[in-house]
């Protein structure tokens, strides 16, 4: 009996470490398969991540919290260009917590502002933006999208095509021919070249707004008041701002932009408000068929789509006075510095001008398409100083890959035409001020050659393009017509400039008109 009991016993537990060998073999080999499946799983992930999602560009080294902030030098455009060749045509700076990627070569652009347009037509709206144009409402600000498209549809059609243009030429004669009496009235002595040429440029664009125009008497003291302003604001539009790299800290306004720009922005906004007041109280009078006309009657209509409501509407003021005036005067200074730098540019260029114009006749628009050379000044002082030389920065509106590293969504992106344009690889001699090198009709401001595009590329190229060239043109060919231009007794030319979203030269060019015409009549 014990023997029948042992055996018993003994195929019981045969039986259990049987089933529970049987077991832990089953449990083994799931583990096994899983533990494989995890693994193997991981691996592709990893690969997979790494085939579409490169690593960011390289760039200097970031600290904490700050990240290269502190490295910053004031001007951006030059230092921007230094760190791209220490780290490549595409680098990085963290700006904060916001990361900046930094473009600078012809290919890149290309695949930034052309094969990714759509990606990149959008803004990252810095504080000062959104205070200067009613919260960013404006075409520079505004997001790609229907409302963008409905702004620079109104703009480009109604101010700023060519038709138009040739329908107010009339006033453009005119102020211009103001500032030649103004420079013949002051001959012999120096005059603030930046400020009359900004003067010049603002009459125009509010002619053609609203139809008023700065009074004689009130030149000098107005047109450097009104400098003033604009290049405050372009100022704080240009300055790294912690409100922009901290979000969390925007409240606090610690470098006080959000509120001087607001004070600056209102000094505009009273204006706008008057002549706004001022052409309600001139209905059916049909001689001001102006800009603002246009805009009031296409408000009140309310038959837009989207919407266009009178924030819109002094969002385009702000944009024709702030994004008109300060591009092309300072670029007329470039100018004339760099002929002054160099008289026999200015001997060739009143040469082409005498053997086009005549001696005893005054640049008309009609002459600018047979003036070559002077054509070739604008386009080398456009190479050599563009009016923007980081564009507006652009803001992904999805991860993206350029170059083969990866630009998150929502970093700020910089495309510097500034070093563009300074290329070796592309300019001989870049540094130069050589006009020659445009006499040839290769390059031009479509924005389809990424060597040179002083106006932008792809949906957000300059609407004002027109504008501006027949402003350059108009304005430069009358006054080196008309005078010769020296500087002082014992001043050095200073052709260094200062950064800004505009550039502008760092000292004033103060010159000293001399009448070249022989018949007075002519600087009436």
């Amino acid at each position: 009996m014990s023997i029948l009991f042992l055996t018993v016993v003994s195929n019981s537990w045969s039986q259990y470490w049987s089933e529970t060998l049987n077991i832990d073999r089953e449990f083994t080999t799931t583990v096994l398969v899983i533990t494989s499946l995890i693994t193997i799983s991981w691996i592709v992930w990893i690969l997979a991540s790494k085939g579409h999602h490169p690593p960011l560009p390289p760039g200097p080294r970031a600290l904490p919290l700050v990240g290269n902030l502190l490295s910053l030098d004031p001007e951006l455009h030059s230092y921007f260009a230094t760190v791209a060749k220490t780290y490549g045509p595409i680098s990085r700076l963290w700006l904060g917590k916001k990361l900046g990627i930094i473009i600078t070569s012809p290919e890149l652009t290309r695949e930034v502002l052309k094969l990714n347009d759509i990606t990149f037509a959008n803004r990252d709206v810095p504080v000062a933006g959104k205070e200067a144009t009613y919260g960013g409402n404006d075409i520079v600000w505004t997001p790609y999208g229907d409302q963008w498209r409905m702004l620079r549809k109104i703009c480009v059609r109604e101010m700023l095509s060519n038709q138009v243009l040739d329908s107010v030429y009339s006033l453009r004669r005119k102020e211009v021919r103001n500032t030649v009496n103004y420079l013949y009235n002051h001959a012999g002595s120096p005059v603030n070249v930046g400020e009359q040429m900004f003067l010049t440029v603002l009459n125009v664009i509010t002619g053609m707004m609203w139809g008023g125009t700065v009074k004689s008497e009130d030149r000098e003291r107005l047109g450097a008041e009104f400098r003033q302003v604009v290049a405050e604001m372009t100022g704080y539009l240009g300055m790294p701002n912690l409100s922009d790299f901290y979000p969390g800290l925007a409240p606090f306004d610690l470098q006080g932009v959000k509120k001087n720009m607001k004070v600056l922005a209102k000094r505009f906004d009273v204006i706008f408000e008057s002549m706004i007041d001022q052409r309600r109280k001139m209905v059916g009078d049909s001689e001001n068929n102006d800009f603002l006309q246009f805009l009031l009657q296409l408000k009140d209509a309310g038959d837009s789509n989207p919407p266009f409501d009178i924030i819109h509407l002094k969002s385009l003021l702000m944009d024709m006075v702030v994004g008109g005036t300060d591009t092309t005067s300072n670029s007329v200074e470039f100018a004339l510095a760099e002929m002054m730098n160099q008289p026999e540019i200015l001997k060739r260029a009143q040469h082409e001008l005498e053997m086009v114009v005549g001696k005893d006749n005054i640049v008309e628009e009609s002459h600018i398409n047979k003036l070559p050379y002077m054509h070739a000044i604008m386009k080398e002082t456009l190479r050599l100083h563009p009016a923007l030389p980081l564009l507006v920065p652009h803001c992904p509106s999805n991860t993206c890959v350029i170059g083969g590293y990866t630009v998150p969504k929502g970093a700020r992106v910089f495309v510097n035409a500034w070093a563009i344009h300074r290329d070796p690889a592309t300019w001989e001699n870049p540094l130069e001020f050589r006009p020659e090198r445009f006499l040839d009709a290769k390059w031009d401001y479509t924005g389809n050659d990424f060597r040179y595009f002083p106006f932008g590329s792809g949906r957000r190229i300059c609407a004002g393009t027109a504008m501006g060239e027949r402003m350059f043109m108009f304005l430069l060919g009358s006054i080196i017509q008309s005078f010769n231009w020296e500087l002082g007794p014992g001043i050095k030319h200073d052709l260094s400039e200062k950064f800004g979203i505009v550039l502008k030269k760092k000292v004033a060019l103060m010159a000293i008109p001399t009448p070249r015409l022989s018949n007075p009549k002519l600087y009436e």
